[in-house]
Parts: structure tokens; C-alpha cells; sequence
């Protein structure tokens, strides 16, 4: 038996026995248990009812092989639309607010490969996110979901790091006196993308 198993049957059986959670967490305090697996083991049962004789169990986490599938398709599905956003919209710059110093009009093969992007990922992502909401408020025990939870995390940090990276080349543009309304342009359109981003994943985050 694991050790997070022997923990979860002393807690089980202590709760059953009629032990209050705290003369518990003291005992397993004094075996040598952290705080962080005691807390964690007394929470995941509810405060007993009355007259019902048995510890009642939280609700937890969990892990399942369709939700892999599902919310790795719609997570990738995210980041492809957000990548072809930007570089569309790059392209779209470049065409209004063109370089003085560049030679030429800009190429174009790679606005037509972001504008296929688009119109395959975004509606697999509208239909699958459809889904996962109508899902979601008719069992929102699948907000427990911890592979949701982690691509969630994953997308969230990506957004959160081209955030930052792109105060980063805006502030160093701006020392060194290269700030054009083009580059700053770019620099508008990441932050929006990036912002819309981490508003769509922030309730993900919040998920119990």
C-alpha cells in the first residue's frame, strides 16, 4: 500500500471511529506527517453529518483518457488560432505601414497559410468549446477534470510569457529609440492577443 493510501485509510478509519479531524491531524503530526498531507487527507472528507455514522466524501480530481483527447484538441486548436491571429495581423501591418528601408512589396505566402489556419482551427475550436460548456453546466463535476486543468495551466503560461516578452521588446525598442508606429503596432496586437487569451483561460484556472 502507498504511503498517500495508509494516509487516506488512517483518516477514513479515525472519521468512522468517531475521531474528530483535529485529535487526527495531531497524531499524524507526531508520526511525521507534513502539514500540506494532513490537510490534504482531512479535506478530502466533509465534517460529519449528525446521526449519519459515516464520513462523507469530497469530491476530487480526476483524470480520464477522453478528456486527453477532447481538451488537448481544443487547447491546440487555441494556440493555432492565436499564432495565426498574430501573424496575420503582422502581415496586415506590414501592408499598411510598410518599412522604408525594405525593397518590395511583402510576401504574402505566409498571410494565405495563417488565413487557412484560421478557417480550419477556429471553427474546431468554437464547436469544441460549444461542447465543453454545454457539458460543463450539465455535470460541472467535469470542471474537476485535471487534464483541463493542465492544458489550461500550460496555455495560461504561454500567454502569460508572450505578455511579458512583448513588454520586454516594447521597452527595449524604447530605449533604444526605435519605437515606430509599426513596431508598436505589432507590440498592440500581441498584448490584445495575448490578453484575450488569459481572459478566456482565467475561469479554467478557477475551477475546483
Amino acid at each position: 500500500m502507498r504511503p498517500s493510501d495508509q494516509l487516506a485509510e488512517f483518516v477514513r478509519a479515525g472519521l468512522l471511529a468517531g475521531e474528530a479531524p483535529a485529535r487526527l491531524g495531531e497524531a499524524l503530526q507526531g508520526a511525521g506527517w507534513s502539514e500540506a498531507e494532513i490537510e490534504g487527507a482531512l479535506s478530502a472528507w466533509a465534517p460529519p453529518v449528525p446521526g449519519l455514522g459515516l464520513p462523507v466524501p469530497r469530491p476530487r480530481p480526476y483524470v480520464s483518457a477522453r478528456d486527453a483527447v477532447l481538451y488537448g484538441i481544443l487547447f491546440l486548436a487555441l494556440v493555432n488560432i492565436a499564432w495565426a491571429l498574430g501573424a496575420l495581423g503582422f502581415d496586415i501591418i506590414d501592408a499598411l505601414i510598410p518599412d522604408p528601408g525594405a525593397f518590395g512589396a511583402p510576401p504574402r505566402g505566409v498571410m494565405r497559410f495563417s488565413i487557412a489556419q484560421m478557417t480550419i482551427f477556429l471553427p474546431v475550436f468554437l464547436w469544441l468549446n460549444h461542447r465543453v460548456v454545454r457539458a460543463t453546466r450539465n455535470d460541472p463535476g467535469q470542471r474537476r477534470s485535471l487534464v483541463r486543468q493542465w492544458f489550461a495551466s500550460v496555455c495560461f503560461v504561454l500567454a502569460v510569457m508572450a505578455l511579458l516578452g512583448d513588454a520586454v521588446v516594447v521597452v527595449y525598442a524604447l530605449l533604444r529609440g526605435e519605437l515606430t508606429a509599426r513596431f508598436a503596432a505589432k507590440a498592440v496586437l500581441v498584448a490584445v492577443i495575448g490578453g484575450l487569451v488569459v481572459a478566456y483561460l482565467r475561469d479554467e484556472l478557477d475551477a475546483r
